[in-house]
C-alpha cells in the first residue's frame, strides 16, 4: 500500500497548521478518518489505532466546557491511539490545552473551514485513492459510452489510432501508452494516467497530440472504473467462431477479475465500432439482458407453435 504524508493533505485541502510544523512528514497509514467518541473517555483495545482524528462542533464544544487540565486529559486519551494528526473543522477556535498537549506529543493540529461531513467525505475519498495498491500496464484507457475500457495489444497494432477514432466519435481518453491501475476494493479497479501522459495521445506518422487542445475538455477524463479488458491481436484464419454467445473470460489485475475480450485485426474491420458494440453489450448484460437468450426464446416459441 502506498503512503502519504500530513504535508500532502495540507496542500491538497488547504489546511491551516496550528502546531507541529516540524512533524508534517508524519506518514498516514489508514485510508479512513475517525471522529472520536469513546476515545475521549478511556483507552479501549478494540478501537483501531493510527487514524486521523477529526473534531467537529460537538467535540470542540464539549472540550470547551472543560478546564485546561481536563481538556489535556481527554486529548491524552485520543493521543494514545497514535493519530498522525488532529483536525479541527468549521474554523472553530481550538480548545484550551489541545495545541499545548499535542505540541508536547509531536502531533500536528490542523484546522479547516470545511464542516465535519464535508472534510470526512473528501479525506476518505482522497486517502482511499492515494493509498490504493497500483500497477502500471502498457495500453490505452478510454471511457466509451460511460464504460471504462482497457485496450491492450502489442506495439504497432493500432491501439492509439483506434483510441483517436473513438475520441472523434465523442468518447473520452483516460491514458495512452502507460495506464495506471488502482485497486480500490476487491471488485473495483480504476484506470488513470501517470500525470506525465495526461491528455496526450501518441500517433505514428503524426506525433504527440493534446486531445484537450484539439477536441475540447469533453475528449479527456481523469479516471474511469475498468469494466472491460480488450486485447487487439493479429488475425488468425479459422480462429474466430460464430457462437450465439461466447463464454465470458476474465483477466486478473491485483486480484480484481475483469471481463476479457479479444478482437482480431484485419483490413476492413471497424475496430472502433466493435469496441463500442462490446461496451454497450457489456452494459446490457449488467441490466440482465442477453441477445442470445432472447433469440433462443423466439426460436423455441416458434417451434412450440
Amino acid at each position: 500500500m502506498k503512503t502519504i504524508t500530513i504535508k500532502e493533505i495540507i496542500q491538497k485541502f488547504s489546511l491551516e497548521v496550528l502546531s507541529g510544523h516540524d512533524q508534517l512528514h508524519r506518514i498516514i497509514k489508514r485510508t479512513k478518518v475517525r471522529r472520536p467518541g469513546l476515545e475521549f473517555m478511556d483507552k479501549f483495545d478494540f478501537i483501531t489505532t493510527e487514524y486521523i482524528q477529526i473534531l467537529g462542533k460537538n467535540e470542540v464544544n464539549y472540550l470547551h466546557t472543560l478546564t485546561f487540565e481536563e481538556c489535556k486529559l481527554r486529548i491524552a486519551n485520543i493521543v494514545q491511539y497514535d493519530p498522525p494528526c488532529i483536525i479541527i473543522t468549521s474554523q472553530q477556535e481550538e480548545p484550551l490545552g489541545l495545541v499545548e498537549y499535542c505540541t508536547e506529543e509531536n502531533i500536528p493540529v490542523l484546522r479547516t473551514r470545511d464542516s465535519m461531513s464535508e472534510l470526512t467525505a473528501k479525506l476518505d475519498a482522497y486517502t482511499v485513492k492515494a493509498m490504493a495498491p497500483e500497477i502500471a500496464v502498457h495500453g490505452v484507457c478510454l471511457n466509451v459510452s460511460g464504460i471504462g475500457i482497457l485496450l491492450r495489444g502489442k506495439s504497432g497494432l493500432g491501439k492509439s489510432e483506434t483510441a483517436h477514432t473513438l475520441i472523434c466519435r465523442g468518447h473520452r481518453l483516460i491514458a495512452d501508452d502507460i495506464v495506471v491501475l488502482k485497486k480500490l476494493s476487491p471488485q473495483t479497479l480504476i484506470g488513470t494516467h501517470d500525470e506525465k501522459n495526461k491528455e496526450f495521445l501518441a500517433l505514428r506518422s503524426i506525433g504527440l497530440l493534446n486531445v484537450v487542445r484539439l477536441y475540447g475538455r469533453a475528449a479527456f477524463q481523469e479516471e474511469t472504473r475498468i469494466a472491460l479488458d480488450i486485447e487487439l491481436t493479429q488475425w488468425e484464419d479459422n480462429a474466430l467462431n460464430n457462437e450465439l454467445e461466447l463464454e465470458t473470460k476474465f483477466v486478473d489485475y491485483m486480484g480484481v477479475q475483469i471481463p476479457y475480450i479479444q478482437i482480431q485485426l484485419q483490413p476492413g474491420r471497424d475496430i472502433a465500432s466493435l469496441i463500442e458494440a462490446a461496451a454497450n453489450n457489456w452494459y446490457l448484460h449488467q441490466q440482465g439482458y442477453s441477445a442470445a437468450e432472447e433469440f433462443i426464446k423466439r426460436i423455441e416459441e416458434e417451434m412450440s407453435e
